[in-house]
């Protein structure tokens, strides 16, 4: 495959010690107008052979340590997990409220590059939550200790044991970070994550533009403008920003919110609105 973008990692050896991750040759395909962000993907030298790499196939990336980071953060220059814990701690500091009183809920948590951010910030107690278990093990793997508890569960699905052990932890906020849409984390899921959480809990999240647009198919516009208008949560705080770079160096842009949960979604749904609006007046800087 002809590359438009080759990355050999430099040496990490120092005084003959070896690196504390592996590094990776890594490969870009060529440029492609057609290729959905869901669809990128990059070659990685595995075992002497180039492999192909969905950037959404988390599992995969997680099986190999240090690959994840090397991708989106070094490569891609992924700012979220910056960008959306940093939005909850200005937030917090306004409302004249510690960090240290909060019980997080991290769902879609990967490998905990996330919950990282969030202790530095003062969080004692983060609670991760995702799907396939090599969020988990990776999340053990290479940042043991950064998670309290670490559940791997369907959040539409759960029984009883589940449900039960979730709403012990009385977690008092909850963050999720670059996993909404993208058959990641459905409205479905964030709806009964959402109500784990108690009323006045903190609610820090991003999504893509189009996820929060008029545009929007995944129904994540929907939710939240009826969530919104029904004083179901409450936006405290918002910001657009470059997520990260396309595979072709294109910019990403995502909004970051920060909200304050009011009370439960109803068993039955939300009625729906005549406004079909987007969310918010969001739009690229």
């Amino acid at each position: 495959m002809a590359a438009t973008d080759y990355h050999r990692p430099a040496s990490t050896m120092e005084d003959g010690a070896a690196p504390a991750t592996p590094r990776y040759d890594i490969r870009f395909p060529p440029s492609n107008p057609e290729l959905d962000q869901d669809g990128e993907f990059c070659e990685v030298l595995l075992d002497g052979q180039w492999q192909r790499v969905r950037f959404h196939d988390y599992g995969r990336l997680y099986e190999h340590p240090g690959l994840y980071e090397q991708v989106f953060y070094e490569r891609l220059e992924c700012s979220s997990h910056r960008r959306v814990s940093s939005m909850l701690a200005d937030v917090l500091r306004e409302r004249g409220q510690a960090s240290a009183y909060l019980r997080v809920l991290e769902v879609g948590a990967g490998n905990g590059v996330v919950a990282q951010e969030l202790r530095q910030l003062g969080i004692p107690r983060i609670t991760g939550v995702d799907i396939i278990p090599e969020a988990r093990d990776a999340a053990q793997r290479d940042r043991p200790g950064v998670y309290d508890e670490y559940f791997v569960c369907d959040l539409t699905n759960l029984d009883a044991a589940e449900q039960a052990a979730l709403q012990a932890l009385r977690p008092n906020a909850l963050v999720t970070v670059a996993a909404l849409g993208y058959g990641d984390i459905p409205p479905a899921a964030f709806e009964a994550a959402f109500n784990l959480v108690a009323p006045g809990a903190w609610i820090a999240f991003n999504a893509k533009l189009t996820f929060l647009s008029a545009r929007d198919e995944s129904g994540f516009a929907s939710l939240l403008r009826k969530m919104i208008a029904a004083d179901i949560i409450e936006i405290e705080a918002y910001r657009v920003y470059c997520h990260r770079r396309s595979m072709r160096g294109d910019r990403l842009y995502y909004a970051a919110l920060v909200a304050r949960k009011r009370a439960d979604i109803p068993g039955g749904g939300i009625p729906d609105l005549r406004n079909q609006g987007g969310v918010l007046p969001l739009s690229k800087p």
